[in-house]
């Protein structure tokens, strides 16, 4: 149940050295022009175009649109247009209702960006734009989305930020994995243990901004999909229009505190809940140096440092449950 730990840092820094041919494609888009930005996605991906929109929310006035798959092949959206650029990425190529949203996009006369993972894959074929390379979705979507701020001149340090990155960043993220196993240890054990006591209790992640895309990610495509756990996501500032009052003594709770504007929103929750529940876990990213990256920086790549901490935490919870996460019962196996 060992996993290859060393091989997506590699990868990481294979996927910032892409830079420079995203710029040659987001600055063809720029040049012609766009109404929109669409982030196009499906239960992972959807998760990684919600972190991408609300990073580039208060920092735009290019109109950014999420779009998920499956509800646009349903109604489709007017906001979206002949002049919009849709940006996706998918692993396989192959999931049916990104194909067929595609389809309908290129149709409109939508310019298409896809990060697909296999190039000759049903959905590469879509793409105005294609570029294949594995993994390290959400930091190929901020690369895109970085690089729009830069031509509208809303990102000045642009250049420096990503040398920073080039020359620190898989380094950093590799000492964040290091400095959290003893904690991601102890958190696995932890859940087991409560799993023999309560199996049917659902285990709640709370989260915003950039945060809450991956919090999103990680209770349905890792605790449910790929641990079989039951898990749900919540927003910290829903949290406390309902949520609340199905929280007790027993209910597994972790808050995802990240570094961009919505802190505030997350600190609230996880000042309250030990009021409540005895099984409170808070993440917070502020608890994991980037030696390299200066910390005005930090905002924009928390997620990746809670990334790196989830990445411990899986290990330990696969070896836990003895449990492997490549295995589906139903997840491309049924007809569905």
């Amino acid at each position: 149940m060992e996993r290859d730990e060393s091989q997506p840092w590699a990868n990481l820094q294979g996927a910032l050295a892409l830079r420079r041919q995203v710029e040659d494609v987001v600055d063809a888009f720029y040049e012609e022009g766009l109404d929109a930005l669409v982030l196009l996605g499906i239960g992972g991906t959807y998760a990684s175009a919600l972190q991408t929109e609300v990073y580039l929310r208060g920092k735009t006035k290019l109109p950014v649109i999420v779009a998920h798959a499956a509800e646009y092949c349903t109604h489709g959206t007017l906001r979206i247009t002949k002049d919009s650029v849709v940006l996706f990425s998918s692993v396989t190529g192959t999931t049916e209702e990104m194909v067929a949203a595609c389809q309908r996009l290129k149709a409109l006369g939508c310019r298409l960006f896809g990060f697909v993972d296999v190039p000759d894959s049903p959905l590469a074929p879509y793409c105005t734009n294609c570029i294949s390379y594995p993994k390290n979705e959400q930091l190929k979507l901020f690369m895109v989305a970085n690089r729009f701020l830069f031509l509208e001149g809303a990102f000045p340090d642009y250049e420096h930020y990503n040398a920073v990155l080039e020359e620190f960043l898989a380094r950093d993220l590799l000492a964040v994995e290091e400095r959290a196993d003893p904690f991601a240890q102890r958190f696995a054990a932890d859940k087991y243990a409560h799993s023999l006591k309560h199996p049917e209790m659902p285990h709640y992640f709370i989260a915003a901004g950039t945060h809450f895309g991956a919090a999103y990610s990680y209770a349905m495509c890792y605790f449910e999909e790929q641990h079989w756990l039951r898990a749900r996501c919540l927003h910290s500032s829903e949290f406390f229009h309902g949520a609340l009052e199905i929280v007790d003594a027993d209910t597994p709770v972790t808050v995802f505190i990240g570094e961009d504007e919505s802190r505030p929103l997350s600190l609230r929750a996880a000042a309250f809940l030990p009021k409540i529940t005895r099984h409170l876990t808070i993440i917070d990213t502020k608890d994991y140096p980037l030696p390299g990256i200066p910390s005005d920086y930090r905002a924009s790549l928390s997620h990746h440092i809670l990334r790196a901490v989830n990445n411990r935490i899986d290990v330990h919870l696969e070896r836990e449950f003895r449990h492997p996460m490549d295995i589906r019962r139903y997840y491309r196996r049924l007809p569905y």
